[in-house]
């Protein structure tokens, strides 16, 4: 038996006037994960246990088994994992976004514009953190290029410090959102006057992009610890993804990374690349488990593109699902596949929520019939509901 899960980042959302009063899901054309969805359970799963934060990296951990209340230790030490930091136990890790803000106002009223700076490219952003870097590497903090815009800082021997992401406050004023820790806020101010007149900036702002103009902090936490996963079910898994978190997650686990070139973590991302890397990670490189992380619904959600989100969950079926399911059969597995995302993420609100989102469970060897259709509503209307996260991979797994 071959195990997929099939992760639609921020996937869910809620009905939109200007879709008729249907969510994204339920708008767009989705053949394949409606077939899996007539033919196999439908539910709805709770993800992001009461009172956590409702992150990908909580809800992630749960979709892949780990009870986010005992397993997490924050988000930023899970991605400083994939890009090789090496922790101390007590040292904090930091998340730092290079994002935009306005540039006249003194900084504490500056409005944030954009949590990614354009999405800007991962050679970009290593330039100007060489710039950071060159400011303020020390043997107390030292600061590491992540992919895109997500990057980290690790404060060695540090202070845990409470922050706030930036795309929950995109428009506002960040003044009541900066941190009350005055290193961390002294970084931030100070990082503006580095990089907003830096001349890769200058020439962004004359390509009609957005400058990333500013580190944010965010998603601090310590040395992370998880349970090997072979360890934990028995099985060879990989992840395929383009975001640290999901690398960090592997690193952590003891799961192989299937690295997948143009893998851009957006709606440009490469498809068809990250289908093909997860059937050659389960037909040729022995796995038994594959688990494929696509972060554009979430980041178009994001930036409140409504047909944008639509068109990446459109991708994801035809993309990824279709040719997983028609590699699978082609080769005479017996196999289960898992299609769910981790966290709804609103349109309306440009972030995520900690609702329950709907999942379909399908067995190429227990097939049902019946009319359902991939969707929030007939999710709901099955009556199928897990309350916790982590406990429907056991199900998954029947182990």
């Amino acid at each position: 038996m071959k195990y997929i899960v099939v992760l639609g980042d921020g996937m869910s959302d809620e009905p939109i006037a200007a879709l008729g009063g249907k969510t994204p899901l339920e708008a767009a054309n989705t053949p394949t994960m409606d077939e899996l969805a007539s033919k196999g359970e439908m539910g709805m799963v709770q993800n992001v246990p009461a009172g956590m934060s409702p992150g990908s990296e909580v809800a992630n951990l749960s979709v892949m088994g780990y009870d986010p209340l005992t397993d997490f230790t924050g988000r930023s030490p899970l991605e400083a994992l994939s890009v090789g930091v090496e922790m101390e136990p007590d040292d904090i890790i930091f998340r730092c976004n290079v994002a935009t803000v306005t540039e006249e106002e003194p900084y504490d009223q500056k409005t944030i514009l954009d949590h990614s700076a354009s999405e800007i490219s991962t050679a970009d952003a290593d330039i100007l953190m060489d710039a950071i870097r060159k400011a303020f590497n020390s043997e107390e903090f030292q600061f590491y290029t992540g992919t895109s815009y997500r990057h980290i800082m690790v404060w060695k021997h540090g202070r845990l410090a409470q922050l706030e992401p930036p795309h929950d406050h995109l428009t506002q004023v960040i003044g009541p959102w900066l941190p009350k820790e005055l290193v961390l806020r002294e970084f931030m101010e100070k990082s503006f006057d580095i990089l907003n007149n830096h001349p890769l900036n200058v020439a962004r702002a004359a390509e009609g992009k957005n400058k990333a103009n500013t580190l944010w902090y965010w998603g601090a936490g310590t040395k992370p610890s998880l349970q090997s996963f072979s360890e934990k079910t028995g099985l060879k898994g990989a992840v395929i993804s383009a975001v640290d978190l999901l690398k960090g997650i592997a690193v952590g686990a003891n799961m192989q990374i299937c690295e997948v070139e143009g893998a851009t973590g957006s709606i440009d991302t490469n498809w068809e690349g990250k289908a093909q890397a997860t059937i050659d990670a389960l037909l040729k490189d022995g796995c038994d488990f594959a688990y494929v992380h696509l972060e554009a619904p979430d980041e178009m959600a994001h930036q409140g593109l409504t047909e944008e989100k639509v068109r990446s969950i459109e991708y994801l079926d035809s993309r990824i699902v279709a040719p997983i399911k028609q590699a699978m059969e082609n080769a005479g597995e017996d196999f289960r596949i898992l299609i769910l995302p981790d966290h709804p993420n609103l349109l309306r609100l440009r972030t995520h929520v900690g609702e329950p989102v709907p999942y379909v469970l399908y067995d190429s060897t227990k097939e049902r019939k019946s009319l359902a259709r991939y969707s929030e509503t007939e999710a709901r209307a099955t009556g199928i509901f897990e309350p916790k996260g982590h406990e429907l991979m056991a199900r998954f797994l029947q182990r």
